[in-house]
């Protein structure tokens, strides 16, 4: 039987909901060949991946389905279906913003599992990551939490910032870091990685050590940053982000030496 990650016009999941729990929807919650299903003109309605990945446009959608964020997804779903869910919306995503050749500009088809081929030069192109580091910055035992300019919520998390061209993942830690708050870091250590399809990204995670300087936001993208204690946490992200996990380590190291 076939699971379906489904998407709306609003770039909502569509969940299947029943005895209190949530799930990605089978053959059995959803009729692919339902006939509501508008594919006239240049709707955005696109079957892929083995025709598992759905845009459904101007569908009845069953009562039973719930519309959720694929950020929210990840307090309903399995932790393989989020993963999945997010692939698929990764996917979805890059085919509809990559529907012309940048060779020839004609259409773009389906020529592999995660690969498009221009219908007449022939060029084939693949999904382009944007590789993104965030970095845990302890000194002594307390560790450097900020926040952005640009969080939406009221919480402090980590040091972050995308990959450049020219630059390994290590030296992209220290000049984030540099640029960001004016401090010079040492001891830089790979963590975890992680998808991150909001969208299209790659997490890279690192803890580091202080060695020099004084907080001073640099290049404007923060606001306000401390080094805290890890028994006095102000509000931190939630725990499907890499800087949770990083931060959770941190503190679960950091309690360790107390015992």
């Amino acid at each position: 039987m076939k699971t379906w990650v489904l998407f709306n016009e609003k770039d909502e999941l569509l969940i299947k909901h029943e005895n209190e729990t949530y799930r990605l929807p089978t053959d059995n919650d959803w009729n692919p060949d339902n006939s509501s299903v508008n594919e006239q003109g240049d709707s955005p309605h696109h079957i892929q991946k083995d025709d598992w990945v759905l845009r459904v446009v101007d569908a009845d959608i069953p009562s039973s389905f719930v519309r959720s964020s694929l950020r929210q997804s990840w307090n309903l779903l399995s932790s393989d279906e989020y993963l999945r869910a997010g692939k698929a919306w990764e996917l979805l995503y890059w085919s509809e913003e990559t529907r012309f050749c940048s060779r020839c500009g004609k259409p773009m088809n389906w020529n592999s599992d995660i690969s498009l081929l221009c219908s007449s030069c022939g060029r084939e192109i693949w999904p382009q990551l944007n590789i993104a580091i965030i970095v845990l910055v302890q000194k002594g035992h307390e560790a450097l939490l900020v926040k952005a300019k640009t969080f939406r919520r009221d919480f402090f998390g980590l040091v972050a910032g995308f990959v450049e061209t020219g630059e390994s993942l290590e030296e992209c830690v220290a000049r984030e870091v540099f640029e960001e708050t004016s401090l010079r870091i040492t001891n830089i250590r790979y963590f975890s990685s992680q998808p991150w399809p909001y969208p299209l990204g790659l997490m890279v995670g690192f803890h580091a050590d202080y060695l020099s300087g004084e907080i001073a936001f640099a290049d404007g993208e923060l606001k306000e940053g401390h080094f805290f204690r890890a028994d006095n946490l102000p509000t931190i992200p939630e725990g499907l982000s890499m800087a949770r996990m990083l931060i959770d380590d941190w503190v679960a190291k950091e309690r360790k030496e107390q015992e």
